[in-house]
């Protein structure tokens, strides 16, 4: 399957809208220049859509890494946001829930952006405390 990049705008907030395999080579290579491109043009504040991912290598996730990396440098910020599962557990497992703010729905991403208005981060530890109910 290959990767595409949808990005759209809400109230100054940029909005990629990930789908396919985030992994090695292009996939990668684009998730990052297309944020090389966001920090250029000073759009610093995004969300990653992460619905319609179906796997993230280590390269992919590195690739977030560096995007988080580009926009707090520019003095903005990225946000995660429908992430599956497997994408939680990666991060939990590689302890980039420190890292990255991530969030159920878009909305809330969209949110975390404005002092004042509603917010609702994933909670973390609960989706731990479940996994390991899970694992018993």
């Amino acid at each position: 399957m290959s990767f595409e990049i949808q990005k759209r705008e809400r109230e100054g907030v940029v909005i990629l809208d990930l789908k396919g395999r985030l992994v090695v080579g292009d996939a990668a290579s684009r998730l990052r220049d297309e944020m090389l491109g966001l920090a250029a043009a000073g759009q610093h504040r995004v969300v990653l859509n992460l619905a319609q991912v179906d796997f993230i290598d280590s390269t992919g996730l590195g690739a977030m890494v560096i995007c988080f990396t580009t926009l707090k440098k520019a003095g903005g910020a990225l946000k995660l946001c429908n992430l599956a599962e497997r994408e939680i557990e990666l991060l939990v497992l590689t302890k980039l829930t420190s890292v990255f703010e991530l969030f159920d729905d878009e909305q809330h991403a969209l949110n975390s952006f404005f002092p004042g208005r509603e917010l609702k981060r994933f909670d973390i530890l609960s989706f731990v405390q479940k996994q390991r109910e899970e694992n018993k």
